[in-house]
């Protein structure tokens, strides 16, 4: 999917991936944040993880995102909720992301393409990462092994992700300790992709001449018909909470 697809889609999610706001908070409460504390969000999207951890337990941030749209929703949402003081986002590639600050906790949820897997994305991660802080990855992974029609509706090469345990084993050859995790179900699961549907929809009617508005309706569809068949049976995703080996 394109970025401008995927701002198309995600236009009325305000957290970008399959996980509740419930659970949102309880990862907050796994990293024991607290006013002062301070929290890096490589692919930060829309900003909502950073600003609802700021509001409920006082911890300020930084944001990294390469879409004009999600960086531009997140200063707007900071400056709704009064807390562009204390969370920050900047436009740009968080892989290549720099600066002097190391970070209680750092996080990429569900962009582990930024390091070309879940290795390479820990690798990043932990060039931010204060010593004995915590890093939280959001991560696909196969409830059961898929057959080939599955990766190929679904756009996934075999190797892309793996099972939980296989998840495990990833994140333990990248010197990590699995600590905690948060998985989302088939419900919230459920809620993302169907929502992408109905913006999608809601954008085409809205836009009948969008040059690209047949390429959008046939990606569209696919998604849907993806999910159907095979997203709701073979993937899971959660949040993984790791500390680096000592």
């Amino acid at each position: 999917m394109s970025l401008r697809f995927h701002e198309i889609a995600e236009s009325s999610h305000r957290i970008l991936n399959p996980i509740t706001i419930e659970k949102l908070m309880l990862l907050g409460e796994m990293a024991k944040l607290g006013p002062g504390m301070r929290v890096l969000d490589l692919c930060s999207g829309k900003g909502e993880m950073l600003l609802q951890w700021s509001k409920a337990f006082g911890s300020g941030g930084v944001g990294v995102d390469h879409s004009t749209v999600f960086f531009a929703a997140a200063n707007e949402r900071a400056a709704e909720l009064e807390l562009a003081s204390r969370v920050t986002f900047e436009f740009g590639e968080a892989q290549a992301w720099q600066s002097g600050e190391k970070f209680d906790v750092v996080c990429c949820i569900g962009a582990t393409w930024i390091g070309g897997g879940l290795a390479g994305t820990l690798e990043i991660m932990r060039r931010h990462l204060k010593p004995g802080g915590m890093l939280f990855v959001g991560e696909v992974f196969w409830h059961e092994a898929p057959p080939e029609a599955a990766l190929t509706a679904l756009g996934i090469g075999a190797d892309d992700f793996t099972t939980l345990i296989g998840t495990l084993d990833r994140i333990e050859g990248a010197g990590c300790d699995l600590v905690e995790m948060a998985l989302a179900n088939g419900d919230s699961w459920d809620r993302y992709c169907a929502a992408q549907w109905l913006a999608v929809d809601d954008y085409l009617r809205a836009n009948p001449a969008d040059p690209e508005a047949d390429e959008l309706r046939a990606w569209n569809a696919a998604a849907r018909r993806s999910h159907l068949e095979y997203g709701r049976r073979y993937l899971g995703w959660g949040v993984f909470v790791m500390r680096e080996v000592e």
